[in-house]
């Protein structure tokens, strides 16, 4: 099958004859005049009133997180470390109503002063990694459409990028919104071979820290089985989601008749739970629909907190990361975000920035 026998993540690329790109030229010098004109609304100040329903601050901080597309985007500063966390009550229910002063953040053991605080849908890079091993054939179909409809109910501005993998891994789609592109990629079922589950999370991870154009990073992943084919180990996966801008992972393991389940759920439970993400092992393949939404409404409904460390970044290092919550009206509230991450040395030059 032409384009799938890379073993490392690489989009593919498409050679255009010198006419068809004059005659996108000149096309593009005829629209330019009207495209600026529609445009220029979007660079311009908006007006002074804040919208009915948004406090005026909160309002003028969102203008100022769209990029050059409109899209809303964090950006932080250089020093500043950015959690994505959800929080639930006692009943296991996402709470969306708290304001910063109910979240207090300690790195190793230390509280940190919170300098930025948002609770929007911010859309976000995702990697969908899917086992495409041997033991898979009979569940594709149903994956698949589960990893669609996670899309379907996501922000519609996140950018997606699809990777197959069994011994090998395959990015079938790079970074999109097309459904079709997406689904198109999904079905490039060649179920066969091993489980090489971790040299997958780590390429994909690779991928979103070099070519992701949003800041918040998910990595959703779905397969059936142990892995037995990596050439990383587990404990180098979980360093690679460690670093400072890592992706969360969500799992689905469907582990119903795996000869090593334990060991199976515990990897991805690991994986999950030290980005801040979640594992799920549904008892029935009929279930992974329902947590594929699951998934998108979690990821939707989450805090950004920024704080700058007191510890400087400079001095490199494992940071533990643990966020307490507490509000009026709730007896118990936890919040799941990363549990720490390797903080990137600088140079002096680029700190003094």
């Amino acid at each position: 099958m032409p384009g799938r026998d890379i073993t490392r993540l690489r989009s593919k690329t498409t050679r255009i004859s010198p006419l068809v790109v004059s005659l996108m030229l000149a096309g593009l010098c005829l629209l330019l005049p009207a495209w600026s004109q529609q445009a220029a609304p979007l660079n311009q100040p908006k007006s002074s009133e804040p919208k009915a329903d948004a406090p005026a601050q909160q309002n003028k901080e969102d203008q100022k997180q769209l990029d050059d597309q409109g899209v809303y985007v964090l950006r932080k500063d250089v020093d500043e470390v950015m959690l994505h966390a959800t929080v639930v009550d006692d009943k296991q229910r996402i709470v969306t109503t708290l304001d910063r002063n109910a979240f207090t953040v300690f790195e190793d053991g230390k509280p940190q002063s919170i300098i930025s605080f948002h609770h929007v849908d911010i859309p976000v890079a995702m990697g969908i990694v899917i086992d495409n091993s041997g033991s898979m054939r009979e569940k594709r179909n149903k994956v698949n459409q589960a990893a669609l409809n996670l899309v379907r109910s996501s922000n519609p501005q996140d950018e997606v990028f699809v990777v197959n993998f069994n011994d090998e891994q395959y990015l079938d789609q790079d970074f999109t919104n097309d459904l079709r592109k997406l689904k198109e990629a999904l079905e490039k079922i060649d179920a066969r071979g091993g489980t090489a589950l971790y040299d997958a999370v780590v390429a994909s991870s690779e991928h979103l820290k070099k070519t992701a154009r949003l800041e918040k990073k998910v990595i959703f992943v779905v397969t059936d089985g142990e892995d037995n084919a990596s050439s990383e180990t587990l404990e180098q996966a979980v360093k690679q989601l460690q670093d400072e801008n890592g992706a969360s992972v969500y799992a689905i393991g469907i582990l119903g008749d795996e000869e090593h389940p334990k060991r199976a759920k515990k990897a991805l439970q690991i994986l999950a739970d030290r980005t801040g993400g979640i594992a799920f092992f549904p008892r029935t393949l009929d279930e992974v629909d329902a947590i594929s939404k699951t998934i998108a409404n979690d990821i939707r409904n989450q805090y950004a907190i920024g704080y700058k460390p007191t510890n400087p970044k400079l001095a490199g290092g494992f940071r533990q990361i643990r966020v307490e919550a507490k509000a009026k009206g709730h007896s118990k509230l936890v919040v799941r975000t990363k549990s720490g991450y390797y903080a990137k040395t600088q140079t002096a030059s680029s700190a003094s920035k």
